[in-house]
C-alpha cells in the first residue's frame, strides 16, 4: 500500500471518526436536552407537591382549631342545656299543679312533687311505673272516690279514656273532697303530658254561685208576681177613668172643660200603655207568657199599624210608609196580637223621636227551605236624631233609655224595646238595629212564619182599560215606593207634582189619577179643580189621611183611601171603578168635552185623512248631585236652556227618577250617598239591557281627576267624563250631541247670548 492510499484511508477513518463523534455528540446534546425537561418536569412536580403538602398542612391545621372550637361549643351547650333542664324542672317543682309525662308505653318517665303527693310518699309510684298500676293503686288505696260506680268499673273507665287518641278531661274526687281536673296531651314522638289540677275552690265558687242564683230567681219570681198582681189590680180602674173621660168627650163642654177632659184622657192613655209595659214584662219573666196562633194578613197588620199613629204625625212633617214585598204571601200562621205588639213599640218609638221625614216599615221574606216556613224581615227606619254607637246595646236592656239633652222630654219605662226583643225571642227571631247619629235609626227583626197550606200567591193586576197612571205627589219615599211596585207589574206611571200637574193637567182616555193630599196644602181640592176646569173626567184615587176630610167637592169618578196607602190598597181601588163603555176602540174611556169646530181635516192623494205631526216636545236632562250648592249652580247654568231639567239627590233616587221621566241624558254625580253614580249608571244599563231600550247618554261630575279616574268611571257604563270645577261650555257641548229629534233645540235663547263659563263646587 502506497503511502498516498494510507494516508487516503487513515483520512478517511478520521473523517469518519470525526462524524462519529460529531454524531455521538448530538446524541448526548439530545439526552442532555431531554434530560434538562424532565429535570424541569420533575422539579415543577416537586414544588406543586410542596405546595399541596402545605395546602394540606394549613386546612388540617384549620380542622385541628374548629375541632377543638366545636368541643368547646359542645361543652357550652351541654352546660346550658343541663342549665335549662334544671332550671325546668325547678320550675315543675314549684308549681302547685300535678305535672307528669308517660311514655308511648304508658310508663310513668317522671312526676313532680304535687302529683306524687296524693299517693301519701307510696314508694311504688315513681319513675317506671304504668298508669294501669297507678289507677289500680288509686282504687285500692282508697285515695279516690268512685261515687255510684263500682271500683272496676271505674278503673275500666278511667283506662279506656286513657286509650283515646285526645282523651277528654276528666274531674274526680279524692278522699278528702279535693276536687282534680285531670287534663291528658299526646305530643308528636307519643308521649303524653299529664296535668292534674285543683279546682276545688272553683267547684265551690261555682256552687255558691248556684245557690245565689236559686235566690234571686226565686226573688225575681216573687217580684214578677207581685207586678202581675198590682198591674192587674191597676188596669181595672184605669180602664175606668179612660173609658168615662172618653165618654165625657161626646158631651157638651166649655173649651175649659174640654181641655181638663182631654189632659184626664191622655194622662190616662199614657199611664195605661206604662202599665201594659210592666204587666207584659212581669208575665215573660214569669215565664207565663205563650202565643196563641193563627192565621192572620202580615201587610194587613203592618198597614193598620202604620196607621194608628197618623194622629201622631198630624202636626209633623213626617211620611208614615209601607213597603211590603210584592213576591211574598200576605197570610201567615202566628200570633197577631204580639205581632202587633212588637210594631206598636218600634213604630212608636220611630214616631216619637222622628220630627221630620218618614218612619218606613219594610217587609220582606223568603222560602225558609223546602217547608211551609218563610223567613220574614221586617224592619222600621226613621230619620229621628239616631243613637250613639256606645247605646246601641244598652237600650235593648230593661228601664233604659238613651238620656241626653234632645231625648229627655220623652217619657216612658224604658221597657217597650226590652219586651220587643224577648217577644221576638219567644217567636224563634232576632232583633237588631243600625243607626247614625244625626241621620237616624233602623230597628229590624226577623221571625220565622209558616204560611197555611191553603194560601196561595199571585201578583196583583192592573185593570186592562187602565192605560197609564199619573201619580201626583211631591217627592217622597211613599210615592217612590208606589210609582216602582206599579211599574214592576206593568204600569206606564207617570209622575207628577202637584204644581206641575195644576199648571198643565193634560190628561187622556184611560188615564187614572191618583193624588197624595195633604190637608194643609189642599192638595186633593187643587188638583181636582184642575182636572174640572180642563174639562175632563178622569178617574181619581185621593190618598189622604185619616183625620183629614176632603170631600174635593163632589168629584165622581173618585175613590177615596186612606194613608198609608199600600200597593194591594191602591189597585183595588182602581179596579173598583166602573169599566168604561168603549163605542170603537179607540173610543175614549171616560167623556170628555168635545173638541172645537174646526175645518175638515186635509186629505192626502190616496184619499186618506192626513194626521198632523205631534208637536214637538222639550229636551229631558236629569242631573243626580247630592250637594244643594252644586244643584242651584247647575239650574243656573242651563236655566237659559229650553229643556225640562230634573234633579236626583243619589243614586238610587236617580235611577227612580230615569225611569219615570227616561231624559235624553243623564249628568251623573260620581260620589253621592246611598249609591254612588258608577253604581247608579251600573242599574240603569241593566235595566235598558232588559228592555231592549235605547242607551242614555250618561256624562260623568266629579272631583276626581287623578290618573286612572276615568278609565274606572268610564268602565261602569258612563258615556263621557267631567272633572269639577264644570266648564258652561262643556255641559253644553254635552246636551247639544244628545239632542233628540223629537224635541225642540234647546238652544235658542240661550245662543242669543254669549256664552259663560260656569263652575260648579267640587265635592
Amino acid at each position: 500500500m502506497s503511502l498516498a492510499d494510507a494516508l487516503a484511508q487513515e483520512r478517511r477513518a478520521r473523517l469518519a471518526a470525526e462524524r462519529l463523534l460529531e454524531l455521538k455528540q448530538k446524541e448526548l446534546l439530545a439526552a442532555n436536552a431531554q434530560l434538562s425537561r424532565h429535570a424541569l418536569t420533575l422539579t415543577d412536580e416537586i414544588v406543586e407537591k410542596r405546595e399541596e403538602v402545605e395546602e394540606v398542612r394549613h386546612v388540617a391545621e384549620e380542622l385541628r382549631d374548629q375541632k377543638e372550637r366545636v368541643l368547646q361549643d359542645l361543652e357550652q351547650a351541654h352546660e346550658e342545656v343541663d342549665i335549662v333542664q334544671r332550671r325546668l324542672w325547678h320550675s315543675v317543682e314549684t308549681i302547685q299543679d300535678g305535672f307528669a309525662v308517660f311514655d308511648r308505653n304508658d310508663t310513668l318517665l317522671v312526676a313532680n312533687p304535687a302529683y306524687l303527693a296524693v299517693f301519701d310518699e307510696m314508694e311504688c309510684v315513681a319513675p317506671g311505673i304504668s298508669y294501669r298500676d297507678i289507677i289500680q293503686i288509686l282504687v285500692e288505696e282508697g285515695i279516690v272516690d268512685t261515687g255510684d260506680l263500682d271500683p272496676q268499673a271505674w278503673c275500666a273507665d278511667m283506662l279506656e279514656r286513657w286509650k283515646s287518641p285526645q282523651p277528654k278531661a276528666r274531674t274526680i274526687k279524692l278522699w278528702n273532697n279535693r276536687f282534680i281536673k285531670l287534663m291528658d296531651r299526646r305530643s308528636a314522638t307519643g308521649d303524653t303530658v299529664s296535668l292534674a289540677l285543683d279546682i276545688t275552690d272553683t267547684i265551690r265558687r261555682e256552687k255558691d254561685l248556684e245557690e245565689a242564683l236559686l235566690r234571686a230567681e226565686s226573688a225575681n219570681r216573687a217580684k214578677s208576681a207581685f207586678l202581675a198582681k198590682m198591674s192587674h189590680e191597676l188596669r181595672t180602674p184605669m180602664n175606668g177613668v179612660v173609658g168615662m173621660a172618653d165618654l165625657l168627650c161626646e158631651t157638651s163642654l166649655d173649651e175649659e172643660q174640654k181641655l181638663f177632659v182631654d189632659t184626664i184622657r191622655s194622662s190616662g192613655d199614657s199611664l195605661l200603655k206604662l202599665i201594659n209595659d210592666v204587666l207584659d214584662f212581669s208575665k215573660m219573666e214569669a215565664a207565663k207568657l205563650v202565643l196563641h196562633k193563627e192565621e192572620f194578613d202580615l201587610e194587613r197588620t203592618l198597614t193598620e199599624v202604620l196607621m194608628l199613629f197618623q194622629p201622631a204625625v198630624k202636626e209633623k212633617a213626617v211620611d208614615l210608609v209601607v213597603d211590603y214585598d210584592m213576591f211574598l204571601p200576605t197570610t201567615f200562621v202566628g200570633d197577631p196580637g204580639r205581632f202587633r205588639q212588637i210594631l206598636t213599640n218600634l213604630i212608636g218609638n220611630a214616631v216619637k223621636f222622628t220630627s221630620s221625614g218618614h218612619v218606613m216599615v219594610r217587609a220582606v221574606g223568603l222560602p225558609d227551605g223546602d217547608t211551609d216556613n218563610y223567613r220574614i224581615h221586617v224592619s222600621v227606619e226613621d230619620t229621628g236624631p239616631g243613637i250613639p254607637a256606645d247605646m246601641i246595646d244598652h237600650i235593648f236592656g230593661e228601664f233604659n233609655q238613651v238620656e241626653d239633652e234632645q231625648n229627655r222630654k220623652f217619657e216612658g219605662t224604658g221597657l217597650g224595646l226590652a219586651i220587643t226583643k224577648q217577644l221576638v225571642t219567644l217567636m224563634g227571631g232576632k232583633i237588631w238595629m243600625d243607626s247614625e247619629e244625626g241621620k237616624g235609626s233602623n230597628f229590624g227583626f226577623y221571625v220565622p212564619l209558616p204560611a197555611p197550606k191553603t194560601a196561595t200567591f199571585h201578583l196583583d193586576n192592573i185593570p186592562n182599560w187602565v192605560d197609564r197612571i199619573i201619580m201626583v205627589s211631591r217627592p217622597s219615599q211613599a210615592a217612590r215606593i208606589l210609582t216602582s211596585q206599579l211599574q214592576i207589574l206593568g204600569a206606564d206611571v207617570a209622575s207628577r207634582t202637584p204644581d206641575d200637574f195644576i199648571a198643565d193637567p193634560e190628561t187622556k182616555p184611560g188615564d187614572v189619577v191618583v193624588i197624595d193630599a195633604e190637608r194643609t196644602m189642599q192638595t186633593g181640592s187643587r188638583v181636582i179643580r184642575a182636572i174640572q176646569a180642563s174639562g175632563a173626567q178622569v178617574p181619581v184615587v185621593l190618598m189622604q189621611n185619616l183625620q183629614d176630610n176632603d170631600d174635593s167637592a163632589g168629584y165622581q169618578p173618585l175613590q177615596m183611601v186612606n194613608k198609608p196607602t199600600g200597593r194591594k190598597i191602591l189597585i183595588n181601588a182602581i179596579a173598583a171603578f166602573d169599566p168604561p163603555a168603549r163605542a170603537a176602540e179607540d173610543a175614549p174611556a171616560y167623556p170628555v168635552p168635545a173638541p172645537a169646530e174646526q175645518d175638515e181635516a186635509p186629505v192626502s192623494d190616496q184619499g186618506a185623512v192626513a194626521v198632523a205631526p205631534p208637536a214637538p216636545r222639550k229636551m229631558r236632562v236629569l242631573a243626580a248631585e247630592d250637594n244643594k250648592t252644586n244643584r242651584l249652580v247647575f239650574s243656573k247654568l242651563v236655566r237659559k236652556l229650553d229643556v225640562d231639567l230634573a234633579f236626583a239627590e243619589n243614586g238610587v233616587e236617580a235611577v227612580e227618577k230615569w225611569k219615570e221621566m227616561r231624559p235624553d241624558i243623564l249628568f251623573m254625580d260620581i260620589s253621592m250617598p246611598i249609591m254612588d253614580g258608577k253604581e247608579a249608571t251600573r242599574r240603569i244599563r241593566e235595566i235598558e239591557a232588559s228592555e231592549g231600550a235605547a242607551r242614555t247618554p250618561i256624562v260623568a261630575l266629579t272631583a276626581h281627576a287623578l290618573s286612572g279616574d276615568d278609565e274606572d268611571i268610564l268602565a261602569a257604563g258612563l258615556d263621557h267624563y267631567l272633572t269639577k270645577p264644570l266648564k258652561k261650555d262643556a255641559i253644553f257641548e254635552q246636551i247639544g250631541k244628545a239632542v233628540p229629534q223629537d224635541a225642540t233645540p234647546p238652544f235658542a235663547e240661550a245662543e242669543a247670548e254669549p256664552a259663560q263659563p260656569g263652575r260648579l263646587a267640587a265635592n
